[in-house]
């Protein structure tokens, strides 16, 4: 039997018509992926590499044997980032292009908080969080650093975003089973994101949280206890895969403990009000408080119902949101009273909530020049922020490690060893010796110029996994060094000024013993001292 024929006049002869406001939507966004990446590239290369940025490419750079050693015995946490640069060495191994790999992570941040702020909203909230992604300077600070924070802000940005839309499929009516693939791909994301850093744990417990208080508004079905597939079953099997999949960073924790984060400090009331300043991407306290007024708007359509159960669709997006920037932050705060563990960066991925959280009081303006005005103004001060940022660090001074290990590369003479007070401080030496063999490489006194013998850590002939721990002794020192004529100690974070550790104690009384003559050169956070006879 032949199929029904529509009408004639219901023949459309272009199935797909263009629409030049999809049109204007999307290169909208790519002009703003274009200025993300190209404000993130700027001045790339002008605040020069420190330990941590050291840290990440020699770990990438171990062998296969040692890289597994060392994650395993001490640092699993960025895991995934280091397994990624371990990648990107091989095309180039500059310091500007071993920051790009961040730069891009960051520039594919951008189109994750269009859509995921689309899902929770639409895409006048979306195309606001994007711009003030765009010129968010904290952001730009750690795009610009080769860590895994950029890493850590998109994978929790997707998770977030493919959660949301598993949610919303309970949402509608006549639904029984949301798409499959979104459950797939926030399982993946979620345990990529820990493997990025393992505080995206504190990510997976807001989202924990805030689901809990989900429920439809009257007249509608409890996506919770809706019939075929309770999302509070569904969701239960997928933290179980996901704590399964994560289940050797989980043992890592526990075998290591607090020691790889041991020297975080205590934190006060005030270095959380840094924290939301930093965020918010500000050189001052005035985009904060702009920043503080949009989320109060956001927050006033939800009302005495943001903490009630059940809550509507409109209701729990501004609640998922809020969990999702306080929550990781208030539990390390209190955890911090009995251990310290709670750290700035290491928040970065509540920066997605903040700027969606943002735009959604932003797009309540209703006059078009209003919103223009106001977030013109906004972007001005965010402005302020990445220009400093450009030139200095939101949170801490970076130390001079490069420079220090540099200048003893620079003076050593053929017969010179050097001993590095604590074994981690070997790191950044590494990575300049290694960029003085790759300028060097093809010049007859190659090997002189790879610098001193190395002492103290010295496992084999390479970087070794036992190479970033330990101290000397006493007794080393005493066997290994006299039949040197000069002796060079790299000091690193060896306690204040006239009230050095005891390992820096014991090292200058028994090379004076062989060395009466001492020199030394102060650098951030770094002294080198040279002993000779």
């Amino acid at each position: 039997m032949p199929l029904p024929q529509p009408a004639a006049d219901q023949i459309n002869p272009l199935p797909f018509p263009p629409d030049p406001a999809r049109r204007v939507r999307h290169l909208t966004l790519f002009l703003l992926t274009a200025a993300s990446a190209a404000i993130r590239f700027l001045f790339l290369a002008r605040k020069p590499f420190w330990f941590d940025e050291c840290f990440s490419v020699e770990v990438a750079r171990l062998d296969w044997r040692n890289f597994l050693h060392l994650l395993w015995w001490r640092e699993a946490n960025m895991s995934l980032y280091y397994l990624l640069l371990r990648i990107w060495l091989h095309f180039g191994r500059s310091e500007f292009f071993i920051r790009t790999l961040s730069v891009l992570v960051a520039a594919a941040t951008l189109p994750a908080i269009y859509w995921l702020a689309r899902l929770l909203y639409n895409r006048r909230v979306a195309l606001i969080a994007a711009t003030l992604f765009t010129f968010n300077a904290y952001s730009v600070r750690y795009a610009q650093e080769a860590r895994s924070y950029e890493l850590l802000v998109l994978l929790a940005t997707l998770s977030s975003g493919f959660l949301v839309a598993w949610v919303r499929e309970y949402v509608r009516e006549f639904v029984r089973e949301p798409a499959r693939s979104n459950r797939l791909e926030y399982v993946l994301c979620s345990v990529l994101a820990v493997y990025a850093h393992l505080y995206a744990l504190l990510l997976l417990a807001a989202q924990w949280l805030a689901v809990g208080q989900f429920g439809s508004s009257a007249g509608r079905p409890d996506p919770l206890k809706h019939s075929g597939a309770p999302l509070a079953a569904q969701l239960r099997r997928a933290w179980i895969i996901i704590g399964l999949a994560v289940l050797p960073l989980l043992v890592f924790a526990a075998k290591t403990g607090a020691g790889p984060i041991r020297w975080i400090p205590r934190p006060d009331l005030r270095d959380v009000l840094e924290f939301y300043e930093h965020l918010a991407g500000g050189s001052n306290w005035a985009l904060l408080i702009a920043y503080a007024a949009a989320c109060t708007a956001a927050l006033l359509p939800a009302g005495k119902q943001l903490w009630t159960r059940p809550q509507s669709w409109e209701t729990w997006r501004v609640h998922f949101l809020l969990v999702w920037l306080f929550f990781p932050v208030a539990l390390t705060f209190l955890l911090s009273f009995a251990r310290p563990v709670f750290l700035a960066r290491y928040m970065i991925f509540c920066l997605p909530a903040l700027l969606i959280l943002v735009a959604a009081g932003l797009a309540r303006l209703r006059h078009s020049w209003l919103l223009a005005t106001t977030l013109g103004g906004v972007l001005l001060l965010a402005a302020q922020g990445i220009f400093f940022v450009y030139g200095h660090d939101f949170d801490n001074e970076r130390d001079s490690s490069v420079a220090a290990a540099a200048f003893i590369l620079d003076h050593a003479q053929p017969e010179d060893a050097v001993i590095f007070h604590i074994a981690e401080t070997r790191i950044p030496y590494e990575f300049v010796r290694s960029l003085h063999a790759g300028e060097n490489s093809a010049s007859p006194n190659f090997t002189a110029q790879l610098g001193p013998q190395i002492l103290f850590p010295q496992h084999g002939a390479g970087l070794d996994y036992r190479d970033f721990t330990g101290k000397p002794t006493a007794d080393f020192l005493r066997a290994a060094t006299p039949g040197y004529p000069r002796m060079w100690i790299m000091l690193m974070n060896n306690g204040p000024a006239g009230r050095p550790d005891p390992t820096t104690g014991m090292l200058a009384q028994i090379l004076a013993e062989s060395f009466p003559k001492m020199a030394r050169w102060q650098f951030a956070k770094v002294e080198v001292r040279l002993y000779s006879k």
